[in-house]
């Protein structure tokens, strides 16, 4: 079978980019991704009014419930050797890796891919390298040190030569790293066969980049950047869909580049729908871990590649929340005093003291007629009590379809409980949390695999890492890729996205100590490390060793007796064994007041918990 040609192999990726974009339309997929968004930002009426209508958005208030309890922290990241021989380049890893996600700004870019994860259902994150060098101009150092290597009739000091090495570029690399971005679920297509992610036979990335940018982009074919036209007029607007956005610049055009890997082929190409020709040919996929995608999904639906949600769930419920408390409104509204009177019966003077709002005003009347056939009250309707139950229990709804309790969204329930029964709702509604917090973790983790993988096949050269050492203090570590070589397992510390509670946290260090107890007592606890522990995990103490006394070495036994057989390690020997009569005693333990300075409560807590004297710490 001959081999297809380049041409037609763009036509058909691009047969098989309108057949997805088919199907995505068919499904309604992209005007409900649309619709959740207009949910989330408060846009949830379609058409303009001119009555008074109001809107209530809780969608609004349970993402922003959520996203908190699964994506507020920097995460802990662990690695994992699955060798021997890698485990000492897994501590550089585990630093690097961290470092990487503080200050390469992929912790913003994660949290906006799990805003995507609630709102429409799941997120898209895209790692790759970036390898970026610039030309500049030489300085006074370069030129002197061009001056120096030249012979010995050439001086430093020559101004030809000195202008000559000014004048020559030299090359610097600016960024040599790889990176992980967000990318718009609107902007990333897959084989509409697929029914996730371990199925796919490709995927694609659309980037609407202007015109302008992509003829004088050297990295294309020359020939077609020459004929490339433009495709849209918005950056983010679909041809035939409602627009996402208004078009602000209407005078420069856009061209939608597409990044097309057949996972099949194991290929990459770039291409564009107004060009016959590819951007950049197909080659060899670049990545040794395969494709650079990473989605974050939410709710998975059996049998179907795109999953579902928090929000698409409780749209209905919260159309009908609008709905009511408009109605409740509008009965307000009508729900007036308004009377029924003779006209006749009531001059100007009359009128105007009947409509007054001030109280034992007399108001004349005219004629003789009973005052019952005068002024009556005019009859309203009244609106049924249980309508105003209607909010309560769509509310209600709200919270059995989206697990998030009244005790999460920080309010008081009306009906009030024990301890135990708020620790139960608060536990059974934490589940669903717990669930989606996996999910955070483990992406979290195919992230910072990506990137060291990415580190280990493209850097080349040096790159420097900040540690945090024993005693809190910076340290500043050069590694490059064969620092990180090897193969690992990328973990996340259990709720170390969570929000910490300070007074959690402080209870559980004093329940350890509390547990510790007993071994303590027996000799078999180090209680500078216990100590150390409680007061770096439980109080946040950096440099808990300072807060310490510190231990001075046992004396020499002049008899070489040393330690008495069958005394536990740690315990000190008996102060009037082996003392000889008119010796001097020894000096007694220093007090709690002596310790460094301790905070004499924490202090307090450790010696009660544990049942020894504090110099023992």
């Amino acid at each position: 079978m001959a081999r297809p040609s380049n041409s037609e192999i763009l036509q058909r990726h691009q047969d098989r980019i309108r057949k997805s974009k088919h199907w995505r339309r068919e499904e309604g997929y992209d005007d409900t991704w649309r619709r959740l968004i207009d949910l989330y930002r408060g846009r949830q009426y379609e058409y303009v009014s001119t009555e008074d209508r109001l809107l209530i958005n809780i969608c609004f208030s349970t993402v922003n419930v959520i996203a908190p309890s699964v994506s507020v922290n920097y995460p802990k990241i662990t690695v994992n050797a699955t060798k021997p021989d890698d485990a000492p380049r897994a501590v550089i890893t585990e630093a690097v890796i961290n470092y990487w996600w503080r200050h390469y700004n992929v912790r913003p870019e994660f949290r906006r891919a799990v805003k995507d994860f609630l709102v429409v259902g799941h997120g898209w994150m895209k790692c790759g390298y970036r390898y970026i060098e610039e030309e500049r101009l030489g300085t006074d150092d370069d030129a002197s040190d061009a001056g120096g290597e030249q012979g010995e009739g050439a001086t430093a000091e020559d101004p030809a030569m000195l202008a000559a090495a000014k004048a020559t570029s030299i090359t610097v690399v600016t960024e040599d790293r790889p990176f992980a971005e967000r990318v718009s679920p609107f902007d990333v297509f897959v084989d509409p066969d697929a029914t996730a992610m371990s199925d796919i036979r490709w995927i694609a990335q659309r980037v609407r980049r202007p015109l302008r940018e992509v003829k004088a982009d050297k990295r294309y074919e020359s020939k077609a950047r020459s004929l490339i036209t433009a495709t849209t007029w918005g950056r983010n607007n679909d041809e035939g869909q409602r627009p996402v956005r208004d078009v602000q610049d209407t005078e420069e055009g856009y061209v939608e580049v597409w990044e097309f890997y057949d996972l099949v082929k194991h290929q990459m190409s770039v291409f564009s729908d107004s060009c016959e020709h590819f951007l950049v040919k197909p080659f060899e996929m670049p990545y040794a871990f395969g494709h650079p995608f990473i989605m974050v999904r939410n709710y998975d639906v059996p049998d179907h590649f795109y999953p579902i949600g928090d929000l698409e769930a409780i749209e209905p419920l919260q159309r009908e929340l609008n709905e009511t408390r408009t109605q409740m409104m509008n009965h307000r509204k009508r729900f007036a005093r308004k009377y029924l009177y003779r006209e006749s019966a009531f001059d100007p003077a009359g009128r105007a003291a009947m409509e007054s709002d001030d109280d034992n005003v007399m108001v004349p009347v005219l004629g003789d007629d009973s005052l019952s056939n005068i002024v009556a009250p005019f009859p309203t309707v009244m609106t049924p009590p249980e309508f105003y139950d209607q909010s309560n229990l769509i509310q209600s709804d709200v919270e059995q379809v989206t697990g998030v309790s009244e005790y999460q969204r920080g309010g008081l329930p009306e009906i009030r409980r024990t301890a135990t029964e708020a620790a139960i709702v608060q536990d059974a509604s934490n589940a669903r949390a717990a669930d989606k917090l996996a999910t955070i973790e483990h992406a979290i983790g195919q992230v910072a695999s990506a990137l060291v993988s990415l580190a280990q096949q493209f850097m080349s050269g040096e790159a420097v890492a900040r540690v945090v050492g024993k005693d809190g203090m910076p340290l500043w570590v050069t590694f490059d890729k064969d620092y990180i070589a090897g193969e690992f397992d990328f973990e996340v510390e259990g709720g170390s996205t969570a929000p910490t509670n300070e007074s959690f946290r402080r209870q559980m260090a004093l329940q350890m100590v509390d547990a510790m107890a007993p071994f303590a007592s027996a000799g078999v606890v180090d209680m500078a490390k216990l100590a150390t522990h409680v007061l770096q995990f439980g109080f946040g103490i950096k440099n808990p060793d300072s807060f310490l006394a510190q231990q001075a070495p046992a004396p020499e036994d002049p008899m070489g007796g040393g330690m008495p057989p069958g005394m536990p390690p740690g315990m000190p020997p008996d102060p009037g064994a082996g003392m000889m009569p008119g010796s001097a005693i020894a000096p007694p333990a220093p007090s709690a007041s002596e310790l460094s300075g301790i905070d004499p409560g924490v202090l307090a807590a450790l010696s009660s918990r544990i049942g020894l004297a504090t110099p023992n710490l």
